[in-house]
């Protein structure tokens, strides 16, 4: 679809694939961001699509929004027309409830994500400020337009939300748990500035894991083989079916992004005996590391924290890297030196009475 942007002389795209932009151009316009983020960049979200994770198919169906100033991608927001409310992190299962019981229709949506991925970062791309507020003008005609009952921006920056707060959305906040280094020099001098219960905690649980007769190896992106994908894949799956959930992943997709963006990713293996049984996947950039995935086929007591946790906080140790955000929700990090980090996202619903009612809702919580 293209539609001129009379206010400020822009065109407007819906982009259904990212093929249509082609990495350079997109890759382009990310450069001119104030942050590095892995998971906006084209081979990410492109492995995403390709691989059927996040498609039609699967309640996912893109729907980039685009400005374009003659040739040149000025702006773009990854924008989804959602069938459900799978695989987003910030819940409105009860907003979907409420418009049932009340006989209106709650999917579709328009929602502005990455998907399955609990991360903050820009929602708005754009050049410039003046980019920017021509991406909003277009959003803002677009769900106008659309004739559907919401549109949803998960896990923008404040800025980007306060920005859009002030174009007509809601703003609703949430907490994730983050883990800052202050310039240590081994995990020690970590555990060393935690209170003493906690560090006590620390240091058994990783003396269960490593007396099981637990050793780890720290594969980079560039050295994984085939072998280790499948592993990673299979321990992925064996740990979504005992939680009794489908998978969001597949093997197709850590697959491509193990071949499109290696210098982004961790593979942290977890072995006994000589065999595999465990494995997380982190990614990284040259200043956060991102918590992302994990799976064992194996029990062992405190497993989970070990590799998902431990040997990632000694990655960022050993590399310097500042920040490691943890992923949605769990308390329980901040027994493990993770603070409490504020996120925000931002939401339109058309309905005049549902829209007021949720907005009593969040400025009670708010």
């Amino acid at each position: 679809m293209n539609k001129q942007n009379q206010a400020l002389n822009y065109r407007t795209r819906i982009i259904n694939t990212l093929s249509e932009i082609g990495q350079s151009t997109w890759d382009c316009l990310l450069s001119a961001q104030k942050e590095s983020n892995p998971f906006l960049s084209f081979a990410f979200l492109d492995a995403l699509h390709a691989s059927g994770c996040a498609n039609e198919r699967t309640g996912w169906e893109p729907h980039y929004l685009t400005i374009w100033r003659e040739e040149q991608l000025v702006a773009a927001m990854p924008l989804y027309i959602k069938h459900h409310s799978y695989g987003e992190y910030v819940f409105d299962w009860a907003w979907a409830d409420a418009y049932h019981r009340n006989g209106f229709e709650y999917y579709p949506k328009l929602l502005s994500s990455i998907p399955f991925t609990p991360v903050s970062g820009g929602r708005l791309l754009a050049i410039d400020d003046e980019a920017s507020n021509a991406l909003i003008f277009a959003l803002s005609d677009l769900q106008q337009t659309k004739g559907l009952s919401s549109t949803h921006i998960l896990f923008p920056p404040k800025a980007q939300a306060l920005a859009l707060q002030k174009a007509g959305f809601m703003l609703r906040a949430g907490v994730q748990f983050h883990w800052v280094n202050q310039h240590y020099g081994c995990f020690d001098d970590f555990l060393a500035t935690l209170e003493r219960k906690k560090r006590k905690n620390i240091r058994a649980e990783r003396r269960k894991v490593a007396e099981a007769g637990v050793t780890f190896r720290h594969v980079l992106g560039k050295d994984a083989t085939q072998d280790d994908w499948r592993f990673f894949t299979h321990c992925y799956n064996n740990t979504y079916a005992e939680h009794h959930s489908t998978q969001y992943l597949n093997l197709a997709f850590f697959q491509r992004i193990g071949t499109s963006m290696p210098q982004h990713l961790l593979l942290i293996i977890a072995e006994r005996e000589g065999q595999p049984i465990a494995s997380s996947l982190v990614v990284y950039n040259e200043n956060t590391l991102y918590g992302r995935y994990w799976g064992a086929i194996e029990h062992v007591p405190c497993l989970h924290f070990e590799t998902a946790y431990y040997q990632a906080l000694e990655f960022c140790i050993a590399r310097g890297l500042q920040y490691f955000e943890g992923g949605a929700q769990g308390e329980h990090k901040m027994a493990r030196g993770f603070l409490p980090t504020k996120t925000w996202s931002a939401h339109w619903l058309s309905h005049p009475a549902f829209s007021t009612a949720i907005e009593q809702f969040l400025n009670n919580i708010f």
